[in-house]
């Protein structure tokens, strides 16, 4: 079993800032934790993920910038911060977590939603104009 609690949403101004938390707690094993967003009538799209064990990060092409991922390991806890937000960033975010085979598998395939079986609760952001 794995438990994905995210924290650190809410409302923020345009240009402003936020930190995202996701901590994992259970039994179940896991080596890669992703973020992922779905804003209202959208796709759920990848902002980043980490395979925790070397401590490897990805972030969407889109992103790289404004976004970065970190981790507390002792702490099974990822972080996404975010810079420079925009109201089209607006939208739940959530944290996910898997077992991946190896760090090339992950590498393909972060930012698949179907890769990860493991959910968070989501949190909501909200950046106004």
């Amino acid at each position: 079993q794995v438990q994905l609690v995210e924290s650190g949403g809410g409302s923020v101004q345009a240009g402003g800032s936020l930190r995202l938390a996701c901590r994992a707690s259970g039994s179940g094993y896991v080596n890669s934790m992703g973020w992922f967003r779905q804003a209202s009538g959208k796709e759920r799209e990848g902002i980043a993920g980490i395979f925790m064990k070397l401590g490897l990060t990805y972030i969407d092409d889109s992103e790289k910038g404004r976004v970065t991922i970190s981790q507390d390991y002792a702490k099974k806890t990822v972080y996404l911060q975010m810079n420079s937000l925009e109201p089209q960033d607006t939208a739940i975010y959530y944290c996910a977590a898997a077992s991946f085979v190896s760090p090339s598998v992950y590498a393909a395939r972060w930012s698949t939603p179907s890769a990860y079986p493991n959910w968070g609760q989501g949190t909501q952001v909200t950046v106004s104009s």
